[in-house]
């Protein structure tokens, strides 16, 4: 006890005695690696979360960046420039890195999701044109900084001076429990709900908000260790999770009106590229930006108030929650880095029922790890880039054009058809996809306002700019024209005899990752000024957060060719829950679906990969843990509140494990050698 109140004594002192003129004079290098770090991580919040004046996250970027700083004095005066610079160089990566795919996914960057970066090849253009900022390298002042004020101490003889003073070791331990403290005291502000997201780690965006980007990027470096690990070590208490949500959980798909009415029918499935229900509810001077969807969604079911669920593996994560009613995974993406994994999907229960399973997609097999991807779901063939002929002509964005796939692809269906009966296929469309450039290959629509005017007795036409120009106006003009593409697509199978006894599913696979700016320029534009109305104009909507993620809705339709139901479903949705609500429309009983046959319900709770959720009543933000209420007439109450986000949370760990461990096969072998055994 008397040498710890003598060590707590010294340190009083040595604080007391502290000579901090001396200090900052020998250690100006250190304290400009700090200061600029901790700028790049307050510029990096600015550019993306906007909380750049917190203090909880400036004070771990802080403590961080002190704590790793701190070894440079285990090194001679001549080498810490060196060890300063390797560590800057690896900050700047950080905020570079998640700058840019926060631009593209509204999330940040995680080391599990290297592999998934790497598929990112083949749409080098897309990123380059529409995610390749300059505001992604403003970060890179800080190199440019510690090189210049290295050298211009280097002429003042900076390391001649200050290094003969420098206690190297005392000054090691000082700022390293300098750093520990300040990490100290951060912590002692955090939450228990903020630890928790901590170590679900599901939340990136509200990890940064609360933890900085610094103690984000290395928790997520550990959890993506530590996810190895688990796979070895934590399989017991998942498994034991696994059993008990499926035995309180069962599914049970209740006769309705709608089971098993497509029984033996083929199913065509069509996988629409970032088509949003903002581009089917979109009209320029009278003519709809989506005719044919419009006129399709009127004849079958739509499902207005539908959402994609994607995550980082963006299209393919669709493909795959549609499949097997599963979430994506928490961290990379299935696709890629889980393919290999036994799941239950559509495509398998109905290849049981005798259908041939294929799908097509004009792009790359190796994309999105397709190849693999596509046996695990139960696809029989795959028929991608290789089986079709492309060429620069014939090509609209990423490759071949959505009206020349489909030209193709009908008579490859009508001989499997022919030669092998009933079929389940999906289609994969292409040229709706960022950036959206081609504006030349996507024909006339234009996005303008015209207006008749009549000047000196003489009438003529007047235009104003809206949104052409924009990037939003461009999707527009892309989205037409993969509109178009599917009218002549129904043409062309009408035509081949394929749509006599199949049923037409169409789903936009994600939202089109469009500038919020644009949409406040969509609700608000006036046109005597080409601008935006003010905000106190009564006229005026306002895109928050809330109506962006509302308006990140896509639409779901089924559609038969002999039967016109002309129903539309308010009910919100998810992509886990098409496999269930299909499963009773083709007579199947799936055992492991996270999702409900929307037919029978009223109110969904629709589970996103960050913790959001969202249902007919309110949309929940689980980064603020605020949410908006989206009918007026609902009551809601804390319990609701609390119940929803136990069974988002619950969804999302369950799903998680099955796929992180495979439990659908382990667990289907363990039973089937239990009852060997018997």
């Amino acid at each position: 006890m008397k040498k710890i109140k003598n060590k707590l004594i010294k340190i009083k002192n040595d604080i007391k005695n502290f000579n901090y003129k001396e200090y900052i004079s020998t250690n100006r290098q250190f304290i400009a690696f700090v200061i600029s770090n901790v700028v790049n991580a307050c510029l990096l919040r600015f550019f993306t979360v906007h909380n750049y004046f917190a203090i909880k996250p400036f004070l771990a970027d802080l403590a961080i960046v002190l704590i790793l700083g701190s070894f440079v004095y285990l090194f001679k005066a001549k080498k810490q420039f060196t060890y300063l610079m390797i560590v800057s160089i690896i900050f700047n990566i950080i905020c570079i890195v998640n700058s840019l795919y926060y631009t593209y996914y509204m999330s940040f960057a995680s080391f599990s999701l290297i592999a998934v970066s790497l598929t990112v090849v083949d749409v080098g253009d897309a990123v380059v044109k529409n995610v390749l900022q300059i505001k992604d390298f403003i970060f890179l002042w800080q190199l440019f900084f510690m090189v210049i004020y290295h050298y211009h101490l280097k002429r003042k003889k900076y390391i001649e001076f200050a290094g003969p003073k420098e206690n190297r070791k005392k000054r090691f331990t000082g700022t390293l429990i300098c750093g520990v403290i300040i990490y100290a005291l951060f912590f002692m502000t955090v939450t228990s709900v903020e630890f928790s997201r901590l170590s679900k780690q599901w939340n990136r965006e509200f990890l940064v908000t609360k933890f900085g980007i610094y103690t984000y990027q290395f928790n997520d470096l550990f959890k993506s260790l530590d996810a190895k690990f688990n796979t070895l070590f934590g399989y017991d208490n998942a498994a034991k999770d696994f059993r008990d949500y499926y035995n309180e959980n069962t599914i049970q798909i209740n006769e309705n009106e709608y089971t098993n009415i497509f029984e033996g029918k083929n199913i065509l499935v069509i996988h629409a590229e970032s088509i949003q229900n903002a581009a089917i509810y979109q009209k320029f001077n009278g003519e709809d930006v989506t005719p044919n969807l419009n006129r399709i969604k009127d004849e079958g079911i739509y499902f207005s108030n539908f959402y994609s669920q994607a995550s980082s593996g963006t299209s393919s994560d669709s493909e795959f929650t549609f499949a097997s009613s599963l979430l994506p995974v928490t961290n990379g993406s299935v696709a890629v880095s889980y393919w290999n994994r036994e799941y239950e999907t559509l495509q398998k229960m109905l290849k049981e029922k005798g259908y041939n399973t294929l799908s097509f997609h004009a792009n790359n097999g190796d994309f999105w790890n397709r190849n693999n991807l596509h046996k695990s779901l139960g696809y029989n063939t795959f028929y991608s880039k290789s089986s079709y002929s492309v060429t620069e002509e014939n090509s609209i964005g990423l490759g071949l054009s959505d009206k020349e796939f489909f030209k193709q692809t009908v008579p490859i269906l009508k001989k499997e058809y022919e030669d092998n009966g009933k079929f389940m296929a999906t289609l994969i469309m292409l040229s709706n996809h960022t950036p959206f450039d081609d504006l030349d290959k996507y024909g006339e629509f234009d996005t303008d306002i015209k207006e008749e005017v009549e000047e000196n007795g003489e009438k003529k036409i007047v235009s104003y700019p809206y949104m052409e120009g924009t990037k939003l106006g461009n999707y527009f003009k892309s989205a037409h024209y993969a509109d178009s593409a599917i009218g002549e697509l129904f043409d062309e199978l009408d035509e081949a005899g394929l749509l006599d006894n199949t049923v037409v599913v169409i789903y936009g696979d994600h939202d089109a990752k469009l500038p919020k700016g644009d949409y406040t320029r969509l609700y608000n534009y006036d046109k005597e000024t080409d601008g935006i109305l003010d905000k106190e104009d009564e006229n005026y909507v306002l895109v928050d957060y809330y109506q962006y993620e509302l308006n990140r809705s896509v639409p779901l339709i089924i559609w038969t060719k002999d039967k016109t139901f002309n129903k539309t479903v308010t009910t919100a949705m998810g992509m886990v829950d098409v496999m269930p609500t299909l499963s009773n429309m083709f007579g199947l009983t799936p055992k492991y679906a996270l999702g409900n046959d929307i037919m029978d319900l009223d109110n969904n709770v629709v589970s996103f990969p960050n913790g959001n959720w969202l249902t007919n009543d309110i949309y929940y933000n689980s980064q603020k843990d605020e949410y908006k209420v989206i009918n007026m007439n609902a009551i809601i109450d804390s319990d609701t509140i609390t119940k929803n986000n136990e069974i988002t949370s619950k969804k999302l760990q369950i799903s998680n494990d099955i796929i992180l461990y495979d439990l659908i096969k382990n667990e289907k072998n363990k039973l089937e050698r239990a009852e060997g055994d018997q």
